[in-house]
């Protein structure tokens, strides 16, 4: 229970500064950010200790520093006042970690074991910065490291070491860091495949297969933004709901070989007759069902009428066939004071009413004419 207690409170301790506006891969930068801070300082604080214990004033005190600025780099994250805390952490964090390591190779930290330190640092860099820039910090770490190490007499250490210790400690540092970029590399396409498929993955999600025009699910999206706009600005929003008539002879006559290039035809022919700004989606079987943002109730039954009458007055081709379909449609101009889905409701309505007055006519919401019944 203790023990329990104890990881809860270490890891709402980690999450300082995570929250849900920031998403999955800040909090995560964050969450990262905020372990690396506690370990930094926790571990210098336990080195700074050490070397004081054992007289070295000016470690220990470097030591100090290099810990003060890891602590303040974790609590950071609760002066959100600060601006961009994520950016100030990290590069605090990986600036403070690069002259750490600087100052070890210079000094050579406890018996000259303060080099071995280095090899922390090629992770960090990828981790925070990614390839293209980790590369560039590394290259720089590397250039001057090898200066201080290689300068003629070692004017600038202020310790010894030998030739072999030297050459080894750069090569396998060169060596850690190829190995950590080969695997930044290979991480970050990976990342990227993953992200790419998931993308292809959730575009077909909301396409219908066979038309790739949008399916339900595409289309909600564009509804509700297109209402959200309409609350706004009051500009003129209009849907229209048509279906193929008569559609289910199609499919028995021709099969649903036939059926199904009828619909891919008429798909292509929707497209073509509306703006840049119009949306149509397969709504269901032979429904469609279009969005017309910045488009009154009158202008979108003359588009409607237009679409209707090229369809009556064409033929689809298919293996030699002429194919003969005509479309009934209603138009509704979706109202302020309506949903998304009751503006939808009433031209399935209108669409039904099109459909009762003997098909292949198009029914507005600004018309009243009396309902006519088809035997």
């Amino acid at each position: 229970m203790m023990f329990a207690s104890t990881r809860k409170a270490f890891v709402k301790y980690l999450e300082v500064g995570t929250s849900e506006e920031k998403g999955p891969d800040a909090n995560q930068q964050l969450f990262v950010s905020n372990l690396f801070s506690f370990i930094g300082y926790t571990i210098t604080l336990i080195l700074a200790l050490s070397a004081a214990i054992r007289g070295n004033p000016t470690l220990s005190m470097s030591l100090f520093a290099a810990s003060s600025v890891f602590f303040f780099c974790h609590h950071v994250h609760r002066f959100p006042q600060l601006g961009n805390t994520i950016l100030i952490s990290t590069r605090l964090i990986f600036t403070s970690l690069l002259v750490l390591m600087l100052y070890l190779v210079y000094s050579g930290g406890v018996s000259n074991t303060g080099p071995l330190w280095i090899y922390i640092v090629p992770p960090v860099a990828f981790f925070f910065s990614g390839l293209g820039k980790g590369l560039k910090s590394l290259a720089a770490f590397t250039i001057i490291m090898t200066i201080m190490l290689l300068y003629p007499n070692e004017v600038l250490l202020g310790t010894t070491y030998t030739l072999e210790f030297k050459t080894r400690l750069i090569y396998s540092f060169l060596t850690v860091t190829l190995l950590f970029g080969f695997y930044e590399y290979s991480r970050q396409k990976s990342y990227d495949y993953i992200q790419e498929l998931s993308q292809k993955n959730e575009q077909l999600a909301m396409r219908d297969p066979l038309t790739r025009l949008l399916n339900r699910r595409g289309m909600r999206t564009h509804l509700d933004h297109e209402y959200s706009r309409l609350q706004r600005s009051k500009e003129p929003l209009s849907v229209l709901l048509c279906d193929i008539d008569h559609f289910k002879q199609v499919n028995d006559k021709y099969f649903h070989d036939g059926g199904d290039f009828v619909l891919e035809s008429l798909s292509a022919f929707f497209v073509q007759q509306i703006r840049q700004q119009d949306i149509v989606a397969r709504w269901g079987g032979e429904e469609f069902l279009f969005l017309l943002p910045n488009t009154n109730s009158n202008d979108a039954f003359l588009l409607a009428e237009k679409i209707r009458k090229q369809v009556e007055n064409e033929t689809i081709q298919y293996k030699n066939k002429a194919i003969k379909v005509t479309l009934s449609i209603g138009v509704n101009e979706v109202k302020p004071n309506e949903s998304v889905d009751q503006a939808i409701n009433n031209a399935d309505h209108l669409l039904y009413l099109a459909k009762n007055r003997g098909r292949n006519q198009t029914v507005a919401s600004n018309m009243f004419l009396p309902e006519k019944q088809t035997g």
